[in-house]
């Protein structure tokens, strides 16, 4: 008879430090959710594009949050040599960033966007109401972990959001 309440703690123990999701085959991680707005911008504009200024507007308040540039790559060349496989990066003459926006909602927000240019001076700038959706970086079965958005400024400088 004493065996039952210690099987009953240990079972509870069990339980209760289990990732989420595990019951169902699929791991949940504590894997965090950077909350904000990445930015991509397309060759050849992102050549004049030495800095990008991100202004976010919701509920009567803005933020401007910093954003750092950085060239944008993707797999070149590939090859296997066994069972070891890999792939080069080259460039692709683009740029990307990303701008942490604390506290930004999973509802429509107000951002203006400017591209900076070598000299300083702004040489593009749009606004647009942009909404931000809820990223499930293990899936929909583990939780949100924060609200993001995507944007995308081509070559003319049309900016849009990526869905």
């Amino acid at each position: 008879m004493r065996a039952f309440p210690a099987i009953g703690l240990l079972f509870l123990a069990t339980a209760c430090g289990a990732p989420a999701g595990a019951g169902d085959g699929h791991p949940c991680t504590e894997i965090g959710t950077p909350v904000g707005i990445s930015i991509d911008i397309a060759a050849p504009l992102a050549d004049r594009a030495r800095a990008v200024n991100v202004t976010v507007c919701w509920a009567g308040s803005c933020q401007a949050p910093r954003v750092d540039l950085f060239p944008s790559s993707e797999a070149g060349q590939s090859g296997c040599a066994g069972e070891v496989c890999s792939a080069q990066a080259r460039p692709t003459g683009a740029k990307h960033g990303f701008a942490d926006v604390p506290g930004l909602p999973a509802s429509p927000v107000r951002v203006t966007l400017a591209l900076v240019s070598e000299s300083g001076s702004t040489f593009s700038e749009r606004v647009l109401e942009v909404t931000p959706a809820l990223a499930y970086p293990n899936g929909p079965d583990c939780g949100a972990g924060g609200p993001q958005a995507g944007l995308t400024v081509a070559p003319d400088g049309t900016v849009t959001q990526r869905r």
